[in-house]
This record gives C-alpha cells, structure tokens and sequence, in this order.
C-alpha cells in the first residue's frame, strides 16, 4: 500500500469501496473518530552549520581556531591559506632532501610520502587497469559485452 498517500483510514476506505478488502471491524469507529492529520512539510531541508565552509578546504579546521582568536574571516583565510601553502613547500623540500641522500648512498629513493591525490588514486586503480587488459576472464566478459553491442547496432540498422 505504500503507491497510495495518505494515512490509515483513507487507504482503508480506498480498498473497501473498491471491493479490495473486506470492510475491517474497527473500520466505522474510526471513520467517526478520526486520527488527527499532521501538516506536511514540502521538504526535507538540510541541517548546515556556520563551520561547514571551512570544514571542505584542507586548512579549514585552522581557520576555525584562528577565528575563535578574534581573527576576521579574511584574515583567517589568508593566513591558514600561507601556513598550508609553506607546509606543503616543507614537505616538498624534505622529501628532495632524502632523495638526494638516497642518491649519494647509491640506494634507490624512497616513495614520495607526500604524493598528489591524484597519483595516489591512480596508483590503487592501477592493478585494476593492468586486469582488465590481461586477465583471460576480463577479456572474455569484455568480447561478449562487445559482441552484444554490435548486434544491438546491427539490429538498430536493419530496422
């Protein structure tokens, strides 16, 4: 019963006087006392907060605390922007550092611990590539999937 709107007694009368369903014991007492109807709200509307700007920039929780500082919005923003912008120039530096130690051991440089998302993302998807031109059972889903798209088109065109 859940296409139909309404409450209990309206979807009750519906199947009755539709001879849908055989007319409930405790179906009259209600028509003369119905339930109370409740308003309904048009939507849903999101619960957001002040804090959830600055929550989806990587320095966010940074503005933040500066703000609890009496900082202006502006300020704050600049300046957490500058100390995440000299961070990630740290780290930078940190990591060109060992590489070059890495180099004047003869060792092979380490990982960059810092890598860009991007990169990151693509190196977990890699394996995943490399399956689906290699494995035999990947491919072979992939010829059915192909053969069935070029009867699909053959189909359209003899039509």
């Amino acid at each position: 019963m859940s296409f139909m709107k309404g409450d209990l007694l309206t979807k009750t009368r519906k199947l009755v006087k539709g001879l849908g369903k055989a007319e409930p014991v405790w179906y009259k007492a209600m028509e003369q006392a119905p339930p109370p109807t409740f308003p309904r709200a048009d939507a849903i509307q999101r619960i957001t907060l002040l804090e959830d700007v600055y929550i989806k920039n990587p320095f966010g929780h940074r503005v933040l605390e500066l703000k609890e500082q009496r900082a202006s919005e502006q300020e704050a923003m600049t300046v957490a922007d500058m100390e995440y912008q000299a961070e990630i120039k740290a780290k930078k530096k940190a990591y060109v550092a060992l590489k070059k130690i890495a180099r004047q051991q003869g060792k092979r440089p380490p990982p960059n611990p810092y890598p860009i998302v991007v990169k990151e993302i693509q190196a977990e998807e890699k394996k995943y590539v490399y399956d689906r031109f290699h494995n035999p059972r990947i491919c072979q889903i992939l010829r059915k999937l192909q053969n069935c798209k070029r009867k699909r088109q053959l189909r359209i065109r003899t039509e």
